[in-house]
């Protein structure tokens, strides 16, 4: 053994190198292979001095550590609880105003003297937001047909002239019965009944917006994701759609004649068959270059056929009321049933169009 003092020494050297400069690991390693070698008193004294820096070392790093993640522990803040929801406050908010509103000029936020154009630019903002595909809010999908409903009715002349008019027919049986009884009433409308539009509300969607547009769309999307790259021609033919939407927009003319009086369509003129009364704008005169028999002629139509449905509605309500007349064996109610006022039936009459039975 004597051949491996001189190297046994030299690990005591190395040792205490390490030692000093704080590698305790590298320190132990060549001190227990120099005892291993040539064993002596010096390199013994070393190594327990090595030992016991290193286990007071150990112990203030697992204290240390310990307190690090005692301290973490108690400073963490707890984490909030995800609500299972997939919508904001905002599209509940919309989605509840929807509800409280009472006939469709409220629904769409405009009044009763709105343009089409009015009209239609009302939907488009709150189409955006009520789209069940955008917002899942609960209530949103029976919002989104209310709307489609309010501007299917608003933008159709003879249907907005008879909901002026009467309202929804169920709401109207309620406010008859309720008016002839002499009570007060709460006149609600019902988004449900009367007035449904006759087009899917997507559909409405996809007239307002282009449903051509959102397809083409949907496919340079995905063509996007799998090429990695947007097609050019397709960019193009995506742009042209919403051109082509904003102009139709934006060019869209307004009827030449209402049968209203309104603020824009004030000057009063009676057709020369049948002088029925409408109006028209003040540049009529020096702007339609068409033909007045021709126009006049849809005129006197249009408001037959609007007399023709109001006096409907009357004789029905007129022999809803001499029924229940009957039933209850008032004699008083039925006289007062016969003598209800028809003025659309007597309009009728007065005209000799066709023939309208009392």
């Amino acid at each position: 053994m004597e051949v491996n003092k001189d190297e046994s020494k030299r690990c005591v050297e190395i040792a205490l190198a390490a030692f000093s400069a704080g590698n305790v690991e590298k320190a132990l390693k060549f001190l227990e292979k120099s005892q291993k070698l040539y064993p002596t008193k010096e390199a013994e004294d070393l190594l327990r001095r090595v030992r016991n820096a290193g286990s007071t070392r150990t112990g203030t790093e697992e204290s240390t550590t310990t307190r690090r993640r005692t301290l973490n522990k108690d400073t963490e803040k707890p984490q909030e609880p995800k609500l299972n929801v997939d919508y904001t406050q905002d599209q509940l908010e919309v989605v509840r105003r929807l509800k409280k509103c009472k006939d469709y000029y409220e629904v769409l936020g405009v009044t009763k003297e709105a343009t089409d154009s009015d009209i239609k630019k009302a939907y488009k903002k709150l189409a955006l937001q009520l789209h069940p595909d955008k917002n899942k809010a609960p209530g949103a999908v029976e919002a989104f047909k209310a709307l489609g409903n309010a501007v299917a009715t608003l933008t159709d002349a003879r249907k907005r002239k008879e909901y002026d008019l009467y309202g929804n027919q169920e709401n109207t049986s309620h406010y008859h019965a309720n008016h002839h009884a002499g009570h007060n009433h709460h006149y609600e409308y019902n988004f449900g009944r009367g007035f449904e539009s006759e087009i899917n509300p997507n559909d409405l969607f996809n007239m307002f917006f282009g449903g051509a547009q959102a397809r083409t769309r949907t496919r340079w999307q995905s063509n996007e994701t799998q090429s990695g790259s947007p097609p050019s021609l397709i960019f193009g033919l995506v742009l042209c759609f919403i051109v082509v939407s904003m102009l139709s927009t934006f060019f869209a003319s307004d009827p030449l004649y209402s049968l209203q009086q309104t603020p824009k369509y004030s000057v009063e003129r009676r057709t020369l068959n049948l002088k029925i009364p409408y109006y028209v704008k003040d540049n009529f005169v020096s702007e339609y270059q068409g033909s007045l028999s021709r126009l006049e002629h849809s005129v006197e139509e249009e408001y037959i056929m609007y007399m023709k449905r109001t006096c409907h509605n009357e004789r029905n309500y007129r022999d809803a009321m001499m029924a229940r007349a009957k039933s209850f064996g008032s004699r008083t109610q039925l006289n007062q049933a016969q003598q209800l006022k028809m003025p659309s039936c007597d309009a009728l009459h007065k005209l000799g169009v066709g023939r309208v039975n009392y």
